[in-house]
């Protein structure tokens, strides 16, 4: 399965579907809301997110382990380095891996300040990048510690983050070598809404892997997409969410239709949205959707392309 995933990503087109747990002790609505949709069908694969916000939800773990049993596609699990320790790390990818969770998505993590539990507190060990470590040393059959484990873990496959702009691209490119020099075999960007902003971090992203040398060679970068149908989405992705550009023009439409009507605003939101994703797709077809669980909107885009 994996194996197939990989190849895929490196070698031909690719699209996974980012999956978001609910605040419940259920997942499984998730899974029958894609496969209403068939999305499953059109994807090569899906990713879930860990407490975003660092809202408490469902288990990045268990969800993906959910969605490779009934779909027998890879899911991509998210784990952040807010909430965990070195020890619990380490423990969580070794039960994961016994149950064929295989391909982690590193993140440092939304500060707990955001939190929505009372009190809660970030770990922090370290940045994802401690992560990335600690999945080279598996892949190496050992632990953190340099300890050999007495069954070494199937391989895991490791993916990190980019921003998708910067008033430095040079900080971007920096931050992409990093990342590659921890042995990632993909960087996948924050959502990306023009082909001049895509063109860009193309070029930073091969810049980044001659720097990095031979190891770099098969990294893959995938842009990120969320879809746009509000003025308001468009406003707070531009004030708050750090290395993402939503084009003027994007703005501007949105509030002009805004004043007509509501639905004009979604159609016209929904019409910008797909030029650009099947523009950016056209240009590099390895890409990763996000809809915050808008699955009917994520079947609306995909569809535009398989």
């Amino acid at each position: 399965m994996f194996e197939h995933f990989i190849d895929k990503l490196q070698n031909d087109s690719f699209l996974t579907l980012e999956t978001t747990p609910k605040h419940s002790a259920r997942f499984d609505p998730v899974i029958d809301r894609i496969k209403e949709l068939s999305l499953d069908k059109k994807t090569d694969g899906f990713s879930v997110t860990d407490s975003p916000l660092a809202k408490m939800r469902y288990s990045s773990l268990f969800a993906a382990l959910k969605l490779q049993n009934a779909f027998k596609k890879p899911a991509i699990a998210t784990i952040s380095m807010r909430d965990r320790n070195k020890i619990a790390l380490q423990s969580g990818l070794l039960g994961a891996n016994d149950f064929d969770i295989r391909a982690i998505l590193a993140l440092t993590g939304d500060p707990a300040s955001m939190s929505d539990q009372p009190s809660a507190k970030g770990v922090f060990e370290g940045n994802s990048t401690l992560l990335l470590d600690i999945i080279k040393c598996f892949n190496g059959g050992i632990d953190y510690a340099g300890k050999p484990l007495d069954v070494p873990p199937k391989p895991i496959y490791a993916f990190a983050v980019s921003n998708a702009f910067s008033k430095n691209p040079k900080n971007l490119q920096k931050k992409m070598r990093l990342k590659l020099e921890h042995d990632v075999y993909a960087i996948i960007t924050q959502p990306v809404y023009s082909l001049s902003n895509a063109t860009m971090l193309l070029e930073l992203f091969e810049k980044a892997k001659v720097e990095v040398g031979s190891k770099a060679k098969k990294a893959q970068l995938i842009f990120g997409f969320f879809p746009i149908t509000k003025l308001r989405t468009a406003q707070f992705l531009t004030s708050h969410v750090p290395g993402v550009e939503v084009p003027k023009k994007w703005h501007q439409e949105l509030f002009e239709a805004k004043n007509e009507s509501r639905k004009e605003q979604e159609e016209v939101g929904l019409k910008l949205s797909i030029e650009a994703f099947k523009e950016i797709y056209d240009l590099h077809p390895k890409m990763h959707i996000m809809t915050a669980n808008n699955f009917m909107l994520a079947e609306k885009i995909i569809s535009t392309v398989r």
